[in-house]
C-alpha cells in the first residue's frame, strides 16, 4: 500500500542532493550530518504516508486495472479501507514532527511535495486532464529538496533545483511509457493520461522531446562545478540509451518498446544520483 520501491526511490534522491550539500559546500559538522540523516527518514515517512493516502484516493480504478488490482485495498486485505487513511495520516504525521527539528524550510518542502501529490495530482488532475503527471511531477521533485534545505539551511539554492528537475522531467516519461503499455487498462477507467487522449505519435514524440531535455539537465549539473568525470560519463552514457530507447519506440511504436522505456527508466534515476555521490567521494572538490 505504501509503494516501497517508489519510496525507496525518492528517500535515496533525497540522502543524494543532502550528500551533496553537504560535501560541496564543505558543511563538516554534526548539526549537518545529523540533519542529513533526520531529514532522510522524515521523506521516508511522509512518502510513505502520501503513497497510503493516494491507494484510498484510487481504490476503486486499482481495483478496475489489470496491474494494479492485486494491491491490498482492492483485494480487501485492509478492511475497512478509511484504515489506510488513518495509517497515511500517522506517517505524514510523523514525517512532519520527525522534519520539525531540523528547519521549516524542509517542512515547507515537505507540505509542497504532499500538496502537488496527494491533491493536486490524485485527487484533482489525474481524472481529469492530460497535463495530470505534468503537474504532478513537482511532487517528486520535493524530497531533494527537503533535504537539501535541511543540511545546508538554504530555501532555494540551483544545484538542488536542477536535480529536483532530473525528476520532474523524468516522472513523465516513466507514467506515459507505462500507460503506452497498459493503455486498455488507462481507457477502462478513464484516466486521461496524455497517450490515451491524444494521437499515438504525438504522445511518443513528448516522450522523446523530454527524455532530449532530461539529459540536457543532468549534464547542465556537470557545469556548476561540483562534479567531475564519474558523473559526466554517467549522465552521458545513461543519457544517450534513454534518449535512443525513446526515438526507437517513436519510430516503432510498440508495447514491448514502452515497456522497456519504462523498464529502463526505473534504475536511471537513481544510478544518476548514486553516481553524484560516488563522484564526490571519489574525486571532492576544493
Amino acid at each position: 500500500m505504501t509503494k516501497l520501491r517508489t519510496v525507496t526511490l525518492l528517500t535515496f534522491v533525497g540522502f543524494a542532493s543532502g550528500f551533496v550539500g553537504y560535501f560541496s559546500l564543505n558543511l563538516k559538522n554534526p548539526h549537518s550530518l545529523n540533519a542529513l540523516t533526520v531529514s532522510t527518514m522524515a521523506v521516508a515517512f511522509a512518502c510513505m504516508g502520501a503513497n497510503a493516502l493516494t491507494s484510498y484516493i484510487d481504490r476503486d480504478i486499482d481495483a478496475l486495472m489489470e496491474r494494479t488490482r492485486r494491491r491490498p485495498l482492492p483485494m480487501g486485505k485492509i478492511s475497512p479501507p478509511q484504515r489506510a487513511v488513518y495509517y497515511g495520516l500517522a506517517l505524514l504525521s510523523l514525517g512532519l514532527v520527525v522534519q520539525i527539528s531540523y528547519g521549516y524550510y524542509g517542512v515547507f518542502w515537505i507540505l509542497f511535495g504532499l500538496t502537488f501529490n496527494i491533491l493536486v495530482y490524485n485527487a484533482w488532475l489525474k481524472r481529469k486532464t492530460p497535463a495530470n503527471i505534468i503537474l504532478g511531477a513537482f511532487a517528486g521533485g520535493a524530497p531533494v529538496m527537503v533535504v537539501w534545505s535541511s543540511v545546508t539551511g538554504e530555501l532555494l539554492s540551483l544545484t538542488p533545483l536542477l536535480m529536483a528537475a532530473l525528476i520532474v522531467l523524468w516522472t513523465p516519461i516513466h507514467i506515459w511509457s507505462l500507460t503506452l503499455r497498459y493503455r486498455d487498462d488507462y481507457v477502462r477507467v478513464k484516466v486521461p493520461m496524455l497517450p490515451v487522449v491524444v494521437e499515438e505519435r504525438k504522445a511518443l514524440r513528448c516522450v522523446a522531446f523530454t527524455s532530449i531535455l532530461l539529459v540536457i539537465f543532468s549534464v547542465l549539473l556537470f557545469f556548476l562545478n561540483i562534479f567531475g568525470l564519474v558523473y559526466l560519463v554517467t549522465a552521458g552514457l545513461l543519457g544517450c540509451v534513454m534518449v535512443l530507447l525513446s526515438l526507437r519506440l517513436f519510430l516503432h511504436p510498440t508495447k514491448q518498446n514502452s515497456w522497456v522505456v519504462f523498464k529502463f527508466s526505473s534504475p536511471y534515476l537513481m544510478v544518476i544520483f548514486l553516481a553524484m555521490i560516488i563522484d564526490l567521494l571519489l574525486m571532492p572538490k576544493g
